[in-house]
């Protein structure tokens, strides 16, 4: 198991909880926990508390380009 160094405590008060996370993207917390299951933004865990750097909520933000008919039958293509 690959774990993240504890942060300095200089960090400590700029660290955000999940809640904290999903008001700042303006998403659930739900979604934020999902984000950190699947990997997707780093998090430091405190005993049984999970801390969010803000600055991996900026990283994460990105524009997603729509499915359409063409990357669908791209993808398809590449499997088997």
């Amino acid at each position: 198991m690959n774990l993240r160094p504890v942060p300095p405590a200089r960090y400590a008060g700029e660290l955000l909880t999940v809640e904290q996370a999903a008001d700042r993207i303006r998403m659930s917390a739900r979604y934020v926990r999902r984000l950190i299951a699947e990997r997707r933004i780093g998090f430091y865990r405190l005993g049984r508390s999970v801390r969010i750097d803000p600055a991996e909520l900026t990283v994460t933000a990105g524009r997603i380009d729509p499915i359409t008919e063409t990357t669908v039958w791209n993808d398809l293509r590449g499997v088997g």
